[in-house]
């Protein structure tokens, strides 16, 4: 095994929170040793990273968690996923002369579920209030914070999309340009947004001033998006899905997710002996793209809103499946054109930013969040005054009325981000790799270092990874931390490969958390990122 490690775990007895920015891991370390636990933790940290990194999340977005608690044993699955607006129909936009769902633009701007996340997440988990939850997130937004570095980078990278729109321009460009790295910035209508829900709860954000102006852009631009979207809006408790790999459970959010692909990846995956082929060897890597596509293919054809759709999960799930599946991976040759699966009853038919963060409490509670606006800076929209983008996750959906995804009202889109879990004995880790569809492929990844290769939380979110954006062909993109030779017998193989530069954001960035079953817990962090583990202190000085 050829890992290159730039950090090491952290571990404690106490809490610990990791981020892709410190001082929103940080922000939650504080509300732990104010006598919080890991749900308020999440939750403060939350709120500061839509401040600090912006174009990746923030309370115009969506918000999905699995939550493991300690005293129960019970793991716990949210879907904070916001739905169309009632008047928005494939009709509509057709009308409109659109015939496939735009990528930006009003009419991509579905419900932010964030706020509404944080409420059912604090109500049946936490302890603080809401208050003192978001009281870093409001500081830091009214005296101002340093932009990290790799944050400044991305958002300067979007200029061009934020000075398009005037409200955001207002908003994320002082002076007319991107804040660069180590610059302060405020943004004190974000304060005031904050504040009306740290007063009002989610009334402060779906009633009243913040919904007014969403309403009020949505008009101006026209959109479809009316008062009772809004405040009728409610998450979802969902029981999370699983399979079991090599003895390890693995756990994912259901559709209307992608993190049922994660799972059938790796019942592909046990079909190969990965550990006696080796770590970044050409063999293993080869099984694990190849069962990439064959994942997200079903993933694609079958996953929309359960509400609306039945997605056969049991039968995609199933290792009989998983067997007849992999059975279609050829060692010798990479798949040009992998079709998905027909299940009996049901016939066929024809992004990348987002936060994740992961924390623990010292009594064992986990929480694995991850939460988005979609493209960089989602749809650009800024609801006046409010400080803060729209996101644009309808783009998701299909216009095609027999796929489980189309655009209906009141419907869920597909959903590319997905908080990961995973446990055995007493072993839990808490998880997530964001990035668009990479994340599934990343998850897979991920737990087949810990568990093929035998690495810790820290070394198996550094290894080199591939990622195969697309959904067709044999290309596919290999981090440089994989060896030449191995990717060389890819390219022999029949993938057509492209090299990536180490730590770079084409792999997305992870966090995670871990309980070793015996009072010890770590944290990890990894360094394509601002990011960091934070151990909570212990109360030494009363």
């Amino acid at each position: 095994m050829s890992v290159v490690v730039g950090r090491s775990r952290i571990a404690t007895k106490y809490g610990i929170v990791a981020a892709s920015q410190p001082l929103a891991a940080r922000a939650g370390v504080q509300v732990l040793e104010r006598g919080g636990n890991a749900i308020d933790a999440a939750i403060a940290t939350n709120a500061v990273m839509g401040l600090v990194e912006p174009q990746s999340n923030g309370i115009g977005g969506d918000l999905f968690a699995i939550v493991y608690e300690a005293k129960t044993g019970r793991l716990h699955g949210l879907n904070a996923s916001g739905w169309a607006p009632g008047g928005l129909t494939p009709a509509l936009l057709k009308s409109k002369g659109i015939i496939q769902m735009p990528s930006s633009g009003i009419h991509t701007v579905t419900v932010p579920g964030a706020v509404a996340g944080w409420t059912v997440l604090r109500e049946r988990l936490g302890t603080l209030p809401m208050a003192d939850l978001l009281a870093p997130a409001i500081f830091y937004a009214e005296e101002g914070f340093p932009v990290s570095d790799v944050i400044a980078a991305h958002w300067e990278a979007l200029t061009e999309r934020l000075a398009a729109e005037a409200n955001a321009a207002a908003t994320y460009l002082p002076a007319g340009r991107a804040p660069r790295a180590g610059e302060v910035f405020r943004n004190h209508d974000l304060a005031g947004s904050l504040r009306l829900i740290a007063n009002h709860g989610p009334a402060g954000f779906y009633e009243g001033r913040t919904a007014g102006a969403i309403l009020a852009i949505s008009r101006e631009k026209g959109g479809t998006m009316a008062a009772d979207d809004l405040k009728a809006f409610a998450p979802e408790w969902v029981d999370p899905i699983s399979t079991r790999y090599r003895g390890w459970t693995v756990y994912e959010l259901p559709p209307n997710t992608q993190g049922i692909a994660a799972l059938m990846m790796l019942n592909l995956m046990e079909a190969f002996p990965l550990g006696e082929y080796g770590f970044h060897s050409a063999r293993s890597l080869h099984v694990m793209i190849e069962a990439k596509k064959l994942a997200y293919a079903d993933m694609l054809r079958w996953v929309g809103d359960s509400r609306f759709a039945k997605t056969p999960v049991p039968a995609m799930l199933s290792k009989a499946h998983a067997k007849d599946r992999a059975g279609r991976i050829d060692a010798r040759r990479a798949a040009r054109d992998v079709q998905p699966s027909v299940f009996d009853g049901l016939t066929s038919s024809s992004g990348d930013d987002t936060i994740y963060l992961s924390a623990i409490d010292r009594h064992g509670n986990i929480v694995s969040l991850i939460q988005s606006i979609y493209e960089g800076f989602g749809s650009a929209i800024v609801p006046p005054g409010s400080g803060f983008a729209l996101h644009n996750r309808g783009a998701l959906f299909t216009l095609d009325e027999r796929h489980p995804n189309v655009l209906a009202p009141r419907k869920r889109p597909l959903h590319t981000i997905i908080p990961g879990f995973m446990q055995k004995g007493g072993v839990r880790i808490g998880f997530g790799i964001m990035g668009g569809f990479n994340q599934a492929q990343a998850h897979a990844q991920f737990v087949a270092n810990i568990v093929d290769y035998g690495m810790d939380i820290q070394q198996a979110l550094e290894a080199g990874r591939f990622t195969k954006g697309t959904f067709a062909g044999a290309d596919v993109s290999v981090e440089a931390l994989v060896p030449a030779p191995v990717r060389h017998e890819l390219a022999a193989l029949g993938h057509e490969v492209t090299t990536m530069p180490p730590r770079t954001g084409t792999f997305g960035h992870g966090q995670a958390v871990m309980s070793d079953g015996a009072g010890v817990h770590f944290g990890a962090s990894e360094p394509r990122h601002d990011g960091a583990a934070i151990p909570e202190a212990p109360p030494v000085f009363k």
